[in-house]
């Protein structure tokens, strides 16, 4: 019998210098315990065929058309042609999405440096086996659960799990998760789950159920054919009995009249005109670098009055900037300067902090390193011993003052929270730090307030600025810091900023108080996934209209069940594979022209629905006058075709790609 992935026990003499063996890897793939992740829930390409051929307008049209070649007319089944455009157009837009998708994932998978038998070889994800030692460095993503063997400064970031921004330290014993990424530091994991029993393919898994967006106006125009196939029978019946029996016309002339009485009262060009004007919405949309995975999904982005958005990689790029420093009362501002750049520029493992201040001090230090004592996460501080200028030290004011934590700087540093800044200090110390030594301060004496703020994409004040003039109500949903993520949409320009929420402190997610809090919250910082959800349908039952943005892990579920999900290209598989759209340069910006598109196919296509319905109202009145007075049907059915296609369908197709960005 085969042992299941979750039967089989992490080996427990597992070596991180030599890793797995190649008779232990032949072992565990025998056993089934590889990394076998399961697909993003997209459709197959036989469900995209399925789906866009077996429609309710393609079964009325191809019943009409088989019972006109059946009478041995097949010109006049010249009708039937509708089936065949309405569905490749949809198929080829599917299609060519799953492949940019596909292409994407590829582009995007991430590789795994494993240790076996004592060498570090590159392995693609589904390639690892439990209890492999995957060794972590800066920039590589963690590709399965494990847990760390060794570590030195490493940094996790486990944003797109769960939208925490500052980075995790971990030390050796410590749990990792797949999803996160390494930002500092390096060290070595053994993989403790495969497969389906990672923690980010587990939280993917919930969302894996594919669904169609909500269209209204598919819903309508399935409605409408509902109606009219209902109506079909009854006046089929009647025009049927009426040309064979009372008029004593063979049943072939019966058929193809009494077919033309009956696909004069379908509209099947208005389904093809709303399929032609999507997919010249989803070319124009392309321009703009965003992809559709679905037709109406423009459609429901116009209807959209909620959209509830991600803070990191949606409003901010997810990287720190230096917003200033504040040097103590009679300190040297050049000197300071200098002493962070040697710290930045100087430091081998940096980590976000000594990125920001990188780029901040651009011009190339000096300074010359003697010793140094690295960031832990228990010290939350680093130093460094200079040559001809002492010792240094960067890091949390509490941490480094210890005791003299208190008075003017205490208030400073408070208040600089407030406001959603990262405070670190600059302090000079008369104690001598040596590589490998185990640190201990002195006397240390504060030099300077180190300000850090999270960049705010350079797009995201006027996309937010475009939603608050069009009347669609922008929630900032995070799992960082609820006040931090204030001072961030402060900085975007979002109105009610000040207005954030603790989702811890939130009552239970299925209560009308929780409803009450998320309908009248704007911010809302330290949510679960599941909360991310819980927010979206308590919105939708208050009857809103919810788009929802993402790019990590913990946004798929709220992705999911949203009316309409955005994700960005540089985010997760999963988050692309739920998506509506996804924004293939992760570009904020580019959901205006989403929507303008969107409300241009709306209104227009709503303008000229109208010509296609009065066609419909003819058909049946003729049909019923002709049946019950047992009259010859004055048309064929290619007349028909002919008169719909040029006095109805091209005029009302040009009709429908002018202008119009009037709120659906």
């Amino acid at each position: 019998m085969t042992e299941s992935p979750s039967a089989a026990p992490t080996d427990p003499t597992t070596d991180p210098t030599t890793g797995l063996t190649a008779a232990q890897v032949a072992d565990r793939v025998a056993r089934g315990l590889t990394n076998a992740i399961p697909d993003a829930p997209t459709r197959t390409i036989s469900q995209i065929i399925r789906g866009n051929v077996f429609t309710p307008i393609n079964a009325v049209v191809g019943i009409l058309a088989a019972l006109v070649i059946a009478a041995g007319s097949p010109k006049d089944a010249l009708f039937g042609g509708v089936i065949v455009a309405n569905s490749v157009i949809g198929v080829v837009q599917e299609l060519r999405a799953k492949k940019v998708l596909d292409q994407l994932s590829v582009v995007s998978a991430p590789k795994a440096q494993a240790v076996r038998d004592g060498q570090v070889v590159e392995l693609r994800v589904h390639e690892l086996v439990r209890d492999d030692v995957v060794e972590l460095r800066v920039g590589a993503q963690v590709v399965a659960d494990g847990t760390m063997l060794t570590s030195e400064n490493l940094e996790i970031d486990e944003s797109l799990l769960t939208g925490e921004a500052d980075p995790v330290v971990k030390t050796a014993g410590d749990d990792v998760l797949s999803g996160s990424a390494v930002v500092a530091g390096t060290g070595r994991m053994v993989v403790t789950k495969v497969g389906a029993e990672n923690y980010a393919v587990k939280l993917a898994e919930e969302a894996r159920r594919f669904t169609l967006v909500n269209s209204p106006l598919r819903n309508d125009v399935n409605r409408i054919v509902k109606w009219v196939g209902y109506m079909i029978i009854p006046v089929g019946i009647l025009l049927a009995t009426s040309q064979f029996l009372r008029r004593d016309e063979g049943w072939r002339e019966s058929i193809i009249s009494t077919v033309a009485g009956l696909v004069g009262m379908v509209p099947e060009g208005l389904v093809l005109l709303t399929s032609m004007a999507f997919a010249v919405g989803v070319v124009r949309l392309g321009k703009q670098r965003c992809l559709v995975q679905e037709l109406p999904a423009i459609e429901v982005l116009a209807r959209v009055d909620v959209l509830c958005a991600d803070k990191t990689g949606t409003i901010t790029e997810g990287s720190l900037a230096v917003s200033g420093i504040e040097p103590m009362a009679n300190e040297d501002a050049a000197t300071i300067d200098l002493a962070l750049a040697a710290l930045a520029q100087l430091d081998p493992d940096p980590n976000a902090t000594s990125s920001a201040l990188k780029s901040h001090f651009t011009e190339a230090t000096t300074w010359v390193v003697a010793g140094r004592v690295p960031f832990s996460s228990a010290r939350k501080w680093s130093g460094m011993t200079f040559a001809d200028h002492g010792s240094w030290i960067l890091g949390a004011p509490e941490n480094v003052l210890t005791e003299s934590y208190a008075g003017d700087i205490q208030a400073k540093v408070e208040e600089h929270a407030t406001l959603g800044e990262r405070v670190l200090v600059l302090a000079t110390t008369d104690s001598t730090f040596a590589d490998g030594a185990e640190p201990a301060l002195a006397t240390v004496h504060p030099v300077a307030l180190v300000l850090l703020e999270d960049i705010v994409r350079a797009d995201a004040p006027e996309t937010l600025q475009f939603f608050a003039d069009q009347g669609v109500t922008v929630k900032v949903i995070s799992g960082d810091n609820n006040v931090t993520v204030g001072a961030v949409a402060r900085r975007a320009g979002l109105a009610d900023w000040d207005n954030n929420i603790n989702a811890t402190s939130l009552p239970p997610d299925d209560s009308e108080e929780f409803a009450d809090a998320i309908e009248n919250g704007t911010i809302f910082g330290r949510v679960t996934p599941h909360q991310k959800r819980a927010m979206v349908k308590a919105l939708q039952a208050r009857g809103h209209v919810v788009a929802m943005t993402g790019d990590g892990v913990n946004d798929v579920l709220a992705l999911k069940d949203s009316d309409c999900g955005i994700a960005m290209a540089s985010g997760s598989e999963a988050t692309r594979g739920v998506a509506q759209l996804v924004l293939l340069d992760s570009n904020f910006s580019a959901l205006p022209a989403v929507v303008a598109e969107g409300r241009r196919v709306i209104n227009n296509i709503e303008r000229v629905a109208s010509l296609f319905l009065t066609k419909t109202a003819y058909s049946v009145i003729l049909s019923i006058l002709t049946g019950v007075f047992a009259l010859a049907y004055p048309l064929r059915p290619i007349h028909l075709s002919i008169l719909s296609w040029f006095t109805i369908g091209l005029p009302s197709f040009f009709l429908a790609l002018e202008p119009n960005d009037q709120r659906v």
